[in-house]
């Protein structure tokens, strides 16, 4: 804890603004993931990302109301605006 005062972060947004030009993991509403090269963000959370990569997890049901096994849908991009109230988590990735 006192590493975090001497490095000078005393909010939260303290800890996302270290991850500014580094890529990130962010964890959003409706099972998706995205990860990205952070290039910014506000105070409600809406961030602009590059290099994109989306997951989408989807769990489909058969007529008779049954699941059927869960599918990961995955695409890229190369910048995306993302609306910060559907934001959960945001993180630094491994590099």
């Amino acid at each position: 804890m006192d590493d975090a005062a001497n490095s000078g972060i005393s909010e939260p947004l303290d800890l996302v603004k270290l991850s500014l030009g580094e890529r990130v993991f962010i964890k959003l509403r409706g099972d998706r993931t995205v990860t990205g090269v952070l290039h910014a963000y506000d105070a409600h959370m809406n961030v602009v990302l590059s290099q994109v990569e989306e997951t989408i997890h989807i769990v489909d049901v058969t007529e008779d109301g049954n699941p059927l096994p869960p599918r990961i849908e995955k695409r890229n991009l190369e910048m995306l605006f993302v609306r910060g109230d559907g934001v959960i988590l945001i993180s630094p990735t491994q590099q």
